[in-house]
């Protein structure tokens, strides 16, 4: 394969249906809507990007991994031609480390991320399509890492940013918000996607989050998902599975899609399992796949694990499940937990959230095969949580004679 364009030029070339791979559109405007020739009433098609991947260059893979060599570009900037244009600029996301911790597991640590999340991917794409068309500003429903990151991006490339939250947001969320200079509208969350609508209609701001019935989300966001299987890959090779962390199926869908080009390219030999990990208490896409549909909405549970606890799915992510050969695992609050304390006796903090990668590894035991290496991906930090900063015993002063702080280390199995 060769090339004729310069390492920092998109290859990307149209809009493709998610529910008719044969219905294309031009690549700009974004369609934020999903589909307008393949959705329905019922079900909403999501976009992906095309490219001319026969223009595409083994050699952007070279030497790739966590580490950004000498002479190459920082962030997303690193994989430019399989990515949407860039206009916006970067803050150095993605490149985060794969940590080994034993008996053929990684995590791969997306807490190192400029806004200690994932999302960081997903907002440099969405961020450059808004400056693309000309828009002032963004506007996103969130009251997570997906809000957080959004107004950091948004902030980057001077664009104002409006975010629709909730009264309840973690506290480490509020203060990214603030400390970007977000315009923070904290309302019911049934009033959420409606007003992001209005919004959109009356001020041109453009939208970062979903706009359908069932979840399409940004036709360029997803792409910049794709990253993390490139530095797998360079790290790893090909695992045998990856377990991901699922709400609406972005990051799932993007991961599947990176290792499929990877494979398309001549550089992968095969394409690993891809097991979504959703809460229990909800999981759109376990319904959608037990009930052979696209998509489907369901009722949800309380959990804590807020960042992934969502009503409605996607096509993107029955896709991505089915086109691997992985599953759709329902974990616990507790398993949660459980994969969390894991996490954290390796020196990892993930959000609760983000522990789901490993807790569904760890609750499909036997069931799911292992001939090598599998990831599991931890999205975030554990600063996210909503109960962060709620235990006021480690405040607590402590007597410092010796008598007293012994006792302590007792307590804990340390002896004098």
């Amino acid at each position: 394969m060769t090339t004729s364009m310069t390492a920092g030029d998109s290859l990307a070339t149209s809009q493709r249906s998610l529910g008719d791979p044969e219905v294309r559109h031009p690549l700009w405007p974004p369609l934020v809507a999903g589909c307008p020739t393949t959705s329905t009433d019922t079900i909403a098609h999501p976009l992906e990007v095309d490219y001319a991947y026969d223009k595409a260059s083994p050699a952007l893979f070279t030497g790739a991994g966590s580490h950004t060599g000498a002479g190459r570009a920082a962030g997303h900037d690193r994989w430019a031609p399989l990515l949407p244009p860039l206009p916006a600029p970067g803050l150095g996301e993605g490149g985060t480390p794969l940590i080994d911790i034993g008996d053929g597991i990684f995590i791969k640590d997306e807490s190192r991320n400029p806004t200690w999340s994932h999302k960081d991917r997903l907002n440099r794409v969405t961020a450059s399509a808004a400056v693309g068309v000309g828009a002032s500003g963004i506007v996103v429903a969130s009251s997570g890492n997906h809000g957080a990151s959004a107004a950091a991006y948004a902030a980057r490339a001077g664009l104002r940013c409006v975010v629709l939250a909730s009264a309840d947001m973690p506290p480490a969320v509020a203060s990214f918000l603030n400390a970007y200079g977000a315009v923070v509208l904290p309302v019911p969350a049934a009033d959420r996607w409606p007003l992001m609508r209005l919004i959109t209609d009356r001020t041109g701001l453009h939208p970062v989050s979903n706009l359908a019935v069932t979840h399409t989300g940004h036709p360029f966001g997803a792409e910049g998902y794709k990253t993390v299987a490139y530095e797998i890959f360079a790290d790893l090779g090909v695992p045998s599975a990856v377990f991901v962390p699922t709400g609406y199926g972005e990051l799932l869908f993007g991961v599947w899609k990176g290792f499929t080009e990877l494979h398309r390219l001549g550089l992968a030999e095969s394409v690993p399992r891809i097991h979504a990990c959703e809460p229990a208490l909800g999981g759109p896409l376990h319904a959608a796949l037990r009930q052979g549909v696209p998509a489907t909405r369901v009722d949800v549970g309380e959990s804590d694990a807020y960042g992934i606890d969502c009503a409605v799915g996607s096509i993107r992510g029955v896709l991505a499940v089915r086109g691997s050969g992985g599953s759709a695992l329902l974990v616990s609050d507790e398993q949660m937990r459980a994969a969390q304390a894991e996490l954290a006796g390796h020196g990892l903090w993930a959000e609760l959230s983000a522990a789901a990668g490993l807790a569904g590894l760890r609750s499909a035991g036997q069931g799911v095969e292992r001939e090598g290496p599998v990831v599991c991906i931890s999205t975030s930090s554990g600063f996210k949580d909503r109960g962060v900063g709620a235990s006021p015993e480690l405040a607590a002063p402590v007597d410092p004679s010796w008598d007293e702080v012994s006792r302590r280390l007792r307590a804990a199995g340390i002896r004098d």
